[in-house]
């Protein structure tokens, strides 16, 4: 049974022209000037260079035929001619020396005497003004021919310039598909979803269904963008194009243009086809900004992108994927719909996707009984797919420095800390009373923390050196959370200045090991009173600081271009100092009542220094959670790691 219209198969496409095409004007080129040195020297007949007083005596002697003399300004000149046996010579005459006499000889041996200028003759002139053509001319043709994107003909064949650098996947394809791709159901099944309309149309046009012209998937840096692509790829069954936004930008005006013709060119030749440009912003970015010149070489590549997604001559059968991180950059006109009609956001992965891209990374590898992927999950928020392959591939990386092929939970804690605090240094960099100072000071965080109803649970308290931190206490959810109350807002300033509070009750004085702490309690605050509307006095009014370029990305301090007076900012310090005076107060006054547990954590930090979090439960009397549902939370969480750092500073200068 023929197959229906629709779903015809794609035709097949030409065969590539051969590669040595490219190479015959080169080839010619070096032919003729090889032909232009070697024959005069094949033809002419052999010269020999004769002294002044071999060239007398053989006049003398009558075996010089003719001398052609070259006048000259100088002492000496130059003269060549015929010998009567055949032959030529040539040889130099000083003038000074051979005067009138000279003359006498070559009439008595009857010498035909003629004179020329020197470097007058005609082939000498024409060779100079070809060399001067060759050198103002040729250049100028090929930057016009470039100018003008057309890099056609024998200038595409030897520099190649305006030629696609896009891969084609046809028969070859890689081997990620959809099922290597862990978590993210609802982003693969939506591209997936394109896939099909690209190779089986018929099953849409008779619902009057159009194919998207584009897909745009957005993401922070690491979540999987290409590795999506390379599945789409490997699932497809038409031909698929791989570019990056980068190989279209060149030094040469009208490459890039050029390159997005022929790309979009060969993929008409093949369609039905998908073509996937990796990081899109780097052509794609808002024209009429900063730049000097109006119409430069990115604006043009551009402009042909935008014509050939959706201008006069629309691509059929065609489907363009991209990936950015940074969609603020992006032109409007390549949002709109008809160019990309769909934006796929695709964001940090969750703790369930968490767990199952961990699974995908350690398919490979042999996990110890005690190895609970779920648990390392929890204690990676805010990781990406990338960091986690990194994770796992550090977990193996510590097994194999102690000559094991299983990796344990103590290879995937070790690895965690090695991504977020750094590498691990020995205790005994610590002085003994350096020692015990940092043992109270996270002894602090963690009595805080475990006194405290709506903090996340304790899982680890350690005073090794990692990095910069001289110690760590690690906080790990329970659940994965997406909205923070102000009770948990709250209760996580109260944590951060555990430390120092543990300090100005046990030892009477703070440290600058604090630095760290009031820093991100600083932050804190200050994104509770400015942002959330966290604050009586100030109100529901919100003054968000920004965030970086990139999707997921920490913003900058924003206090340098305030959209508020001065006497707003005012009031925003003294909120935010109130916050923290009462969190201080609040850690201060926990700790002085459970001093004597404060004692104990101390002590066993000093024996052990390492304590895990069950033991801290048990030395203050409280069952380790298990589960704690807070329906009510609400308020984005701001750390980027669960971990209270106490991390050395140098100390300001007396003066």
């Amino acid at each position: 049974m023929a197959p229906p219209p629709g779903d015809r198969p794609a035709p097949t496409a030409p065969p590539p022209p051969p590669a040595w095409r490219h190479w015959l004007w080169p080839a010619a080129l070096a032919l003729v000037f090889l032909m232009w040195i070697f024959l005069p020297a094949i033809h002419s007949t052999p010269q020999v260079t004769l002294t002044y007083s071999q060239f007398l005596s053989d006049v003398t002697g009558h075996k010089v035929k003719t001398v052609t003399i070259a006048s000259s300004t100088g002492s000496n000149a130059v003269a060549s001619g015929t010998l009567t046996k055949g032959g030529s010579y040539t040889t130099v005459i000083p003038v000074q020396l051979a005067g009138t006499a000279l003359q006498s000889k070559l009439q008595a041996g009857n010498v035909q005497i003629t004179a020329s200028e020197p470097g007058s003759s005609f082939g000498s002139v024409l060779l100079s003004w070809l060399v001067l053509a060759a050198v103002f001319l040729l250049p100028l043709y090929f930057w016009r021919r470039l100018s003008r994107g057309g890099a056609a003909g024998p200038l595409q064949g030897v520099l190649g310039v305006g030629k696609s650098k896009a891969k084609v996947f046809d028969a070859e394809r890689p081997q990620t598909k959809f099922s290597d791709v862990a978590g993210y159901e609802g982003v693969k099944a939506e591209i997936a979803e394109v896939v099909d309309f690209v190779r089986n149309p018929g099953r849409y046009k008779s619902a009057g269904a159009m194919a998207p012209r584009g897909v745009l998937m957005v993401g922070p840096p690491g979540t999987g963008k290409t590795l999506l692509a390379r599945a789409v790829a490997g699932e497809a069954e038409v031909p698929f194009f791989s570019v990056a936004g980068s190989s279209f930008v060149e030094m040469f005006v009208g490459v890039g243009a050029a390159r997005v013709r022929d790309l979009f060119t060969e993929a008409r030749k093949r369609a039905p086809a998908i073509i996937f440009v990796d990081e899109i912003d780097a052509i794609g970015q808002r024209r009429g900004g900063s730049a000097v010149v109006a119409n430069d070489e990115r604006e043009q590549t551009l402009n042909q992108l935008l014509s050939e997604m959706d201008g006069f001559e629309m691509a059929q059968g065609i489907v363009v994927l991209a990936a950015t991180n940074r969609p603020e950059i992006l032109d409007p006109a390549l949002l709109r719909p008809g160019r990309f009609d769909r934006q796929i956001t695709i964001p940090l992965p969750a703790l369930a996707e968490r767990a199952a891209i961990l699974a995908v990374h350690c398919r490979d590898k042999h996990l110890g009984p005690d190895v609970d992927l779920e648990v390392v999950a929890r204690g990676t928020p805010g990781f990406s797919g990338a960091d986690l392959a990194n994770l796992a591939n550090e977990a193996a990386i510590f097994a194999v420095r102690e000559n094991r092929e299983v990796l344990t939970a103590e290879d995937f804690s070790a690895a965690r800390d090695r991504i977020l605090l750094g590498r691990r240094e020995g205790s005994n960099v610590l002085l003994p009373e350096e020692k015990h100072a940092v043992a109270v000071h996270e002894a602090g965080h963690a009595l805080v923390a475990v006194l405290s109803e709506h903090a996340d649970p304790v899982a680890k308290v350690t005073i090794l050196p990692a990095g910069q931190a001289l110690g760590v206490t690690e906080q790990l959810p329970l659940v994965e959370r997406h909205l923070y109350g102000e009770d948990y807002l709250t209760d996580s300033l109260r944590v951060r200045l555990g430390g120092r509070a543990a300090e100005l009750v046990e030892l009477g004085q703070g440290s600058t090991g604090a630095a760290n702490d009031l820093a991100s309690a600083t932050d804190l605050a200050t994104k509770m009173v400015r942002e959330f509307g966290l604050s009586a006095k100030l109100g529901p009014v919100g003054y968000p600081e920004g965030g970086s370029v990139f999707l997921g990305g920490g913003g900058g301090s924003g206090l340098s271009s305030r959209p508020f007076a001065e006497a707003t900012q005012a009031t925003i310090d003294t909120e935010v100092s109130r916050l923290l005076r009462e969190a201080e107060e609040q850690a201060t006054s926990l700790i002085s009542s459970h001093r004597h547990e404060l004692g104990q954590l101390v002590d066993l930090l000093l024996e052990k220094e390492t304590v895990d979090g069950d033991a801290i439960y048990q030395i203050v009397g409280r069952p380790v959670p298990q589960h704690r549902p807070d329906a009510h939370a609400i308020a984005p969480r701001l750390a980027a790691a669960s971990a209270d750092e106490m991390v050395p500073t140098t100390p300001p200068a007396v003066g």
